[in-house]
């Protein structure tokens, strides 16, 4: 799977043989366009990455191929993104995307941290880059703060999910909901 690296590197589209593909098949041409000059790779990284054909590959980026669902979910996996993600509308811009663009000490800190975003997703690193105040602004320390943090939630939510699944699961339940009454009344 391909890290999310914001390097930039001039590249430009090959011809499109359709000139009026169906939506879908632009918008996804475009948004996958975007990721390569994004990360800065190549239709070789893709193709390594996703294990399709170079034809394929090539088709998808010049809006004529249709691909199945199970190419886009490879497509998908190899780039580590969502499907969804591959037809998000080109001209909106996230709060995220912003974030992540805006914001050069997040980048730093996954380059210096791998070990630390191993099992992250989209949507984690979208949480790491809407997450203002964690340390102050989104310095390094502050990046490297939340992203500890979102760490170590994951891991009580992976427990609490095994203590539900047991004989315990009520007491559990009690604890949370007295904690949750406790912190929602003091608001």
């Amino acid at each position: 799977m391909l890290t999310h690296d914001h390097s930039s590197t001039p590249w430009a589209p090959g011809p499109v043989s359709d000139p009026t593909p169906p939506y879908h098949d632009t918008v996804l041409a475009t948004n996958l366009r975007l990721l390569m000059a994004q990360r800065g790779i190549r239709y070789e990284d893709v193709i390594d990455a996703t294990g399709l054909d170079a034809r394929t590959v090539r088709g998808i980026v010049n809006g004529s191929k249709r691909p199945h669902a199970r190419t886009l979910s490879r497509l998908a996996e190899g780039l580590g993104v969502s499907v969804e993600r591959l037809f998000h509308s080109p001209n909106r811009v996230t709060a995220e995307g912003f974030d992540s663009h805006t914001n050069s000490a997040i980048q730093g800190v996954i380059d210096a941290n791998p070990e630390l975003f191993a099992g992250w997703g989209e949507e984690d690193f979208g949480e790491l880059c809407s997450r203002f105040g964690c340390g102050g602004a989104m310095t390094q320390t502050g990046v490297l703060q939340a992203a500890e943090a979102m760490n170590r939630h994951r891991a009580v939510l992976s427990q609490a999910r095994v203590v539900l699944e047991s004989d315990q699961a009520d007491l559990l339940t009690e604890v949370v909901k007295a904690f949750y009454d406790r912190v929602t009344l003091d608001k």
